[in-house]
């Protein structure tokens, strides 16, 4: 398994703001030697039925970033989410920042340009984003390395992001009694999302990690902080040795069993296009929905 350059001596600080509209959590990571920060899987709001977008949960990472004078260094998409849309462009326009995500975001543009027939004019080539992460590309925020694992499973598109002591991981994984998440999405594998889930669980055991999405399963209060010995031992799904058949046994049959998202149809739209809304031919903001696409 590859060897990724970790720094445990480096302890970030970590802002969770968690929205209750998507069971969502973004981050804002401060590098603890300089006043840089990064925001990890923004969520711009919409109300789908009406139609209409607001930018409260943005607007509340832009007030705290300015109120603590911080310098917004990148803005990160740990995926192509299919259950919030990005508001990332919207941040960037206020505080700059580079706007990053995996480098397979160009499977995603092939396969969803095709399913919502965004024709030629949609650039498949994830220009939208100012960078493309590989397999453990390191990246900086201020004086803090970061580094890029590529973890696919749940979407081709995954990457976990290693931050000092802190690592934010994206759906590859949730909370120990939350388990996984599904891997029943196009280009998804039970499979591989096992695998990925192992080089997560190789980093070291007080490695601290952040969840994107959590449902307080059993009635508990959410939560989003765990550490990579909590998850060996206790995860539901795959800790305490489960193996790798268990796993695509119960996630195949559990995937089988799911709706899709509520917000899938807008939220790939959006963010196979780094978060900004599509127009119509006449310049309108506009989302289609594909019948029986999906």
């Amino acid at each position: 398994m590859t060897a990724y350059p970790v720094n445990m001596d480096i302890k970030p600080d970590v802002s969770a703001f968690f929205d209750t509209a998507t069971n969502t959590i973004s981050y804002i990571v401060k590098d603890p030697a300089s006043t840089s920060c990064a925001i990890i899987d923004s969520v711009m709001d919409i109300d789908y039925a009406a139609g209409r977008i607001t930018y409260e949960h943005a607007d509340n990472l832009i007030a705290q970033i300015t109120s603590r004078g911080l310098k917004l260094e990148w803005i990160i998409e740990t995926h192509v989410h299919a259950d919030h849309l990005s508001a990332a462009p919207y941040i960037q326009q206020k505080l700059g920042g580079k706007i990053g995500v995996g480098s397979k975001i160009l499977v995603i543009q092939d396969v969803f340009g095709k399913i919502f027939n965004e024709g030629t004019e949609f650039q498949r080539d994830g220009s939208q984003f100012d960078a493309l992460f590989e397999d453990g590309d390191t990246y900086m925020i201020g004086e803090m390395q970061a580094v890029a694992i590529y973890t696919p499973g749940h979407t081709p598109a995954c990457m976990v992001h290693v931050m000092g002591n802190a690592t934010f991981t994206g759906d590859t994984l949730f909370m120990p009694d939350g388990g996984s998440a599904r891997a029943d999405f196009p280009g998804g594998d039970a499979g591989t999302l096992y695998d990925s889930i192992q080089k997560v669980l190789a980093l070291p055991d007080e490695m601290r990690l952040f969840m994107c999405h959590d449902y307080g399963p059993n009635g508990r209060d959410i939560a989003w902080e765990t550490s990579v010995a909590d998850e060996k031992a206790h995860n539901i799904h795959v800790g305490g040795g489960k193996t790798k058949a268990d796993f695509v046994k119960f996630r195949t049959e559990r995937d089988a069993q799911l709706d899709m998202p509520k917000l899938i149809i807008p939220s790939l739209q959006v963010n196979m296009r780094a978060g900004t809304i599509p127009t119509d031919n006449d310049g309108r903001p506009m989302l289609k929905v594909p019948v029986n696409g999906l």
